[in-house]
Parts: C-alpha cells; structure tokens; sequence
C-alpha cells in the first residue's frame, strides 16, 4: 500500500494486509494524533488496508475560540 505522510510530508510503501493500527504501530505513531484517510473517507483502527490501497495520514489539528 502506499501511505502519504505529512509533517513533514513523504511517502511510503508498505506490504497488507494489515489493520490501521497495526500500520500505526509500524510507523510508531499514536492514533489519538492522527487521521487515516482512505479516498475520501475517514477510517477506524479495526479496518483492514490492503496492498492496492493508497492512504493518508494527517495530524490532527485542534484549535480554540477566542
């Protein structure tokens, strides 16, 4: 699968099958500080990435009112 990074951006190939929080673990980061992105659609920890899919992973961002 292809993963896209941000911050600082870069790209990765990595083999599936594998669970979102398995390829988080991988990468060691925490899933409370990132989205994962397939397409369009926000994906949870328990669903499964395969080898032709391309994901995104985007911090996140949190900010207050004034």
């Amino acid at each position: 699968m292809r993963v896209l990074l941000r911050n600082p951006r870069r790209e990765l190939e990595l083999a599936g099958p594998l669970t979102v929080t398995k390829l988080l673990g991988r990468l060691d980061l925490n899933r409370e500080s990132v989205l994962v992105v397939r397409g369009d659609t926000l994906v949870p920890g328990d669903t499964v990435l395969d080898d032709d899919d391309v994901v995104e992973i985007r911090p996140v961002i949190s900010g207050g009112s004034a």
